[in-house]
């Protein structure tokens, strides 16, 4: 990381006052754009950006009921703090957003910690919505529509960027080892 240096507190959900901007954050493209999106809406609206990482130990909390290693768990939490970090310092570089931030990582998942975050009717919930295939959609519930049917405050819903698509595409033919056209890039 270069230049900034940003905090993050662990499970912590009880903040009192003002308004709140929560941004779920997992790294990913769609989740870079909510970001960006939170903190315009924080900046127009005179709040507090809140990112936060949702994380669960390995083989989920069931997996993980057998045998509690709490070793184990500070190593997932410190993995998660450091992929929060890394996805802000993505998505605002050295200079950090124009917005005072508060950076969490809570042990959940994702949709009930986002719900859990944005509890009041004056706070705003950002999701990237990002792009999901079929076996994705099969495999793992969406965290928007969790979001959507539990939230008791407006959520908001940021489409994925139409470069996404475009990098998805480009993904693709590479892992297939398909030729790449590269005048097809910049058209």
């Amino acid at each position: 990381m270069s230049g900034r240096r940003y905090e993050y507190e662990v499970d912590v959900m009880d903040r009192a006052g003002g308004r709140r901007v929560v941004a779920g954050v997992s790294g990913s493209l769609g989740s870079l754009t909510a970001l960006h999106r939170a903190a315009r809406e924080a900046e127009r609206g005179g709040g507090t950006l809140m990112a936060v990482l949702a994380w669960s130990p390995p083989g989920g909390e069931l997996g993980h009921r057998g045998s509690p290693d709490p070793g184990l768990l500070a190593e997932c939490r410190e993995v998660a703090g450091q992929q929060l970090v890394q996805a802000l310092d993505t998505a605002f570089g050295p200079a950090g957003p124009p917005v005072p931030l508060e950076a969490m990582v809570v042990r959940g998942t994702p949709g009930a910690v986002l719900v859990e975050a944005a509890q009041r009717p004056e706070h705003l919930l950002v999701l990237g919505t990002g792009t999901r295939g079929l076996l994705r959609r099969a495999l793992r519930p969406s965290v928007a529509r969790y979001c959507l049917a539990h939230a008791t405050c407006p959520v908001l819903a940021v489409p994925p960027s139409p470069l996404e698509h475009e990098l998805a595409a480009v993904h693709r033919l590479v892992s297939w080892r398909r030729p790449l056209d590269t005048r097809e890039l910049t058209e």
